[in-house]
């Protein structure tokens, strides 16, 4: 598709710089993605910011129970895949 977008001209010369020549439209697609694709994450952080808390997760509190938790997590999942290869 076709669109009008107004661009400084130094901006405009700094893309074709970077691009290349007959590469601008490729690389204007390529930075706006990136910022969509930035901007759609940050959005997410910000809406999921809170939702875990140290408090209601004591498993967290130190890097050595954290480390226990996923060692006991590893252990459960391994057990229970070993059950399920029985039958």
């Amino acid at each position: 598709m076709r669109t009008h977008v107004n661009l400084p001209e130094d901006l405009v010369a700094a893309v074709d710089d970077q691009a290349g020549k007959g590469k601008r439209s490729q690389f204007i697609e390529e930075a706006v993605r990136e910022k969509l694709r930035k901007d759609s994450l940050l959005s997410a952080l910000r809406r999921t910011a809170g939702v875990l808390s140290a408090k209601d997760h004591p498993e967290w509190d130190t890097p050595e129970d954290v480390a226990s938790w996923v060692r006991d997590l590893r252990k459960q999942s391994d057990q229970d895949f070993e059950e399920r290869q029985r039958g």
